[in-house]
């Protein structure tokens, strides 16, 4: 063997051992960030379905006390026996359930208070619940800018504002902002939506400025479409039927949207790691980029998609997403079917 081949097997088997190396140095990294979760008190709203579940899952593997907050109470019901079905909660973890409206500051409040009685604080609060109207702007009533603002904005603002003294007397604590690529990518006919996370995302960055000299870690979370069923949940105006179609197959398809599942985990990942901000899918992270270098042409493009692609107006009244079954769907709704068994997604 020549001295050049030996040099270059030498060099390739170097090369590889330090990869290796450099592959065992993250995982054992990450793993002792995830342990750093046990015996931490996680609050999480919308936690009974979709993706507040698996986020649930992620922390209670973890070894962290869950509090699970949301308004149905059969669903976190049954989100208490999932979690304990799967074993997703570690032997060192205990499930906290709260029926509570997060529009209401008073049960806001109380999602706080809940945890403090059970666990004493409150280690990680993570605003995820929300609600979706999808339909054109003149076909939108006034309520659903209401409904998405209380929900998506004031939602968080009160639990934040519920938690916010308590972390700062210690020092510590984390903030996880679910927001989303609308609230920084202007969607047509995703208006209440997208003005109500527009707020967020603001809301969550300002926060994590303000706080960071208190020891507080803000994450603001921006995903694009997320497979968790949660289009069954969606209200629908206009050209319901349509706007259904577009919407769910979207939220369906892979490639175009991420699994519930690697979304929570990127999401825990981040939040151990005491990360700023993190943008979930590649096209998000594009349009997000896009936006930012050319608003111009971004927002000429979303008049083109909305001229040629989507449904036009229509005056029809707003029906939720699991009432908008149809025949030419069945492909969607098996696949749909699926996830919203998953995902403790009820109709």
């Amino acid at each position: 063997m020549s001295l050049l081949k030996r040099t270059v097997q030498v060099t390739g088997m170097a090369a590889g051992v330090a990869a290796g190396l450099g592959m065992t140095a993250v995982a054992l990294l990450r793993s002792a960030r995830a342990r750093s979760m046990r015996g931490k008190v996680v609050v999480i709203t919308g936690g009974s379905r979709g993706l507040g579940l698996e986020l649930a899952r992620q922390f209670g593997r973890a070894g962290a006390h869950l509090v699970l907050a949301a308004r149905d109470e059969e669903e976190l019901q049954r989100a208490r026996v999932i979690l304990a079905k799967e074993g997703a909660a570690h032997s060192a973890s205990t499930i906290e359930i709260v029926v509570a409206d997060v529009t209401l500051r008073e049960d806001a409040n109380r999602i706080i208070e809940a945890a403090r009685l059970r666990f004493g604080r409150v280690d990680v609060l993570i605003n995820n619940a929300g609600v979706i109207h999808v339909g054109p702007f003149v076909s939108q009533p006034e309520d659903a800018f209401e409904e998405a603002m209380a929900t998506n904005f004031f939602g968080a603002l009160y639990t934040v504002q519920a938690v916010v003294e308590e972390m700062r007397e210690r020092g510590e604590g984390k903030i996880v902002n679910i927001a989303s690529i609308g609230g920084k990518v202007a969607v047509p006919h995703l208006l209440p939506y997208v003005a109500s996370k527009f707020a967020l995302v603001g809301f969550s960055e300002g926060l994590h400025a303000e706080l960071a000299a208190d020891g507080i870690q803000v994450t603001t979370v921006c995903p694009g479409l997320i497979r968790s069923g949660s289009h069954v949940q969606a209200k629908f105006s206009g050209r319901r039927q349509e706007e259904y179609r577009w919407f769910s197959t979207g939220a369906t398809t892979p490639l175009v949207s991420i699994a519930v599942r690697r979304a929570a985990a990127q999401i825990f990942r981040a939040v151990v790691a005491g990360a700023a901000e993190i943008t979930l899918t590649p096209q998000a992270w594009l349009a997000a980029r896009a936006v930012g270098i050319a608003p111009g042409a971004a927002q000429h493009l979303a008049g083109v998609v909305n001229r040629t692609m989507l449904p036009r107006p229509a005056a029809q009244p707003v029906t939720r997403g699991g009432e908008l079954r149809q025949p030419s769907l069945r492909l969607v709704k098996a696949w749909s079917d699926h996830l919203q068994t998953a995902n403790n997604q009820t109709e």
